[in-house]
C-alpha cells in the first residue's frame, strides 16, 4: 500500500506551506543520490519525497489529496515523483533551494555525481516529420535517421582547475548596494566541471564525433500541423559526465487529395449528377480509415451536409473522435445535346421542377451557422 504523503515528509495535515517546504528540503538532502551513491532505497525515498512535495505544495492538489487520498491521482491525474524522471525532480530545486540547485555541495540543475561535478545537458536536435492525414488519424511509428554528436571512444577527462570541478565560478562585483557575489558558468569547461585530457584524432575539441542513428518515433493519433514532440536523450551528447539533449520533432501535415481537416472534423465534397440526386444513389467515399459507403435519398438537395459520427480525427487527449462532414453538390452539366435541351426546355414550366423549399430546409447561411456553433 502506498505510504501517506504527510508521513513521507514527517509532517501533520495542518502543516503550513513553509513547514511543508522546510520538511521537503530536509528529506531531499537526506536522500539525495549524491549523498547516497548506488543506494537504490535512498533513491526511491528521494522520488517519494518529490512526489509528496509536488502534491502537498499545490493548494488544489493538496485539497484533493486530503479528501480522497491517493485515489485522487491514480490513473495519471496528479503526476508525481514516481512518474517523473530525475531531471523533473531536480527542476523543483529552483524553488526549494533558491534557484541554484544544491550549489557547490551537490550537482547543478541536472543533479551531480559523487565528485560534485555538474551534469550539463547536451544541445537539442530538431527535425521535421511529414505525415499523411491517414497517419495522423491512426497514429504511426516513424523511423528517422538523425546525425548526433556522441562522445568518441577513448576520450579522457580531468577535473577543470578553473572551477575545481564545480562547473561554476564565483564573481564579485561592486554595486551601489555594496559588493555582490554571483555564480556564473565556468567558461573553460562550459559548466561540466571537466576538461579533456586526451582524445582520438577524429574527435572535435569537445571530444565529440558525428554519428548517424536511426531513431524510432511513436507519434500518437490526433497531432496537428506545427505541433512539437520530444524524444528524450536523442539529441547531442554533452562532454564528460553530462546527459544527452533531446530530439524535438516538428509535425508537418501533408495535404490530402479529397479530405479537408478542420480541427478534429473532416470535410468531403461529394459531387452527384441530376439523375443521381433525383433518383437517389449509393456512393463510396474516401475516409481516413478506408472507404465508407453512404446512401443518398431520392430528391436530395445540393448543399445537404451528411454527418458521419466518429469518422474524423481522434482527439490528441483521447476524448473520442471528430466527424466526417459530407457536402453534397449537385453537378450541373455545362453542355447539353439536342434531346437533353428539349427535355429541360419542356421542364421549365413543369410544376415538379419549380423550387419549393420547405420550412425545414435550411438555407446556406443556416448551415454555415450550424457548422460553427
Amino acid at each position: 500500500m502506498k505510504k501517506d504523503f504527510y508521513e513521507i515528509l514527517g509532517i501533520s495535515k495542518s502543516a503550513t506551506p513553509e513547514e511543508i517546504k522546510k520538511a521537503y528540503r530536509k528529506k531531499a538532502l537526506e536522500f539525495h543520490p549524491d549523498k547516497n551513491p548506488g543506494d537504490a532505497a535512498a533513491e526511491e525515498n528521494f522520488k517519494a519525497c518529490a512526489e509528496a512535495y509536488e502534491i502537498l505544495s499545490d493548494t488544489s492538489k493538496k485539497a484533493k489529496y486530503d479528501q480522497y487520498g491517493h485515489q485522487a491521482f491514480d490513473g495519471g491525474g496528479g503526476g508525481g515523483g514516481h512518474h517523473m524522471n530525475m531531471d523533473d525532480i531536480f527542476s523543483q530545486f529552483g524553488d526549494i533551494f533558491g534557484g541554484g540547485g544544491f550549489g557547490g555541495s551537490f550537482g547543478g540543475g541536472f543533479g551531480g555525481n559523487s565528485g560534485g561535478q555538474r551534469r550539463v545537458k547536451g544541445s537539442n536536435l530538431r527535425i521535421k516529420v511529414k505525415l499523411t492525414l491517414e497517419e495522423i488519424a491512426n497514429g504511426v511509428e516513424k523511423k528517422v535517421k538523425v546525425k548526433r554528436k556522441i562522445q568518441a571512444l577513448g576520450v579522457k577527462y580531468k577535473t577543470c582547475s578553473t572551477c575545481n570541478g564545480q562547473g561554476q565560478v564565483l564573481r564579485v562585483t561592486n554595486t551601489i548596494l555594496g559588493r555582490m557575489q554571483t555564480a556564473a558558468t565556468c567558461n573553460v569547461c562550459g559548466g561540466s566541471g571537466q576538461i579533456i585530457e586526451s582524445k582520438p584524432t577524429n574527435a572535435d575539441a569537445y571530444g565529440m564525433i558525428m554519428e548517424d542513428e536511426t531513431v524510432s518515433i511513436k507519434i500518437p493519433a490526433g497531432v496537428v500541423d506545427g505541433m512539437q514532440l520530444k524524444v528524450s536523450s536523442k539529441g547531442n551528447d554533452a562532454p564528460g559526465n553530462g546527459v544527452p539533449g533531446d530530439l524535438i520533432v516538428a509535425i508537418e501535415e501533408l495535404e490530402h487529395e479529397f479530405l479537408k481537416r478542420e480541427g478534429e472534423n473532416l470535410h468531403y465534397d461529394l459531387y452527384v449528377s441530376f439523375p443521381e440526386a433525383a433518383l437517389g444513389v449509393s456512393k463510396e467515399i474516401e475516409a481516413v480509415n478506408g472507404k465508407v459507403r453512404i446512401k443518398l435519398e431520392e430528391g436530395i438537395q445540393s448543399g445537404k451536409i451528411l454527418r458521419l459520427k466518429g469518422k474524423g480525427i481522434p482527439s490528441i487527449n483521447s476524448y473520442g473522435s471528430g466527424d466526417l462532414l459530407v457536402h453534397v453538390n449537385v453537378w450541373t452539366p455545362k453542355t447539353l445535346n439536342k434531346e437533353q435541351r428539349i427535355f429541360f426546355e419542356n421542364s421549365l414550366t413543369d410544376e415538379n421542377f419549380i423550387p419549393h423549399p420547405e420550412k425545414g430546409d435550411k438555407s446556406f447561411f443556416d448551415k454555415v451557422k450550424d457548422m460553427f456553433s
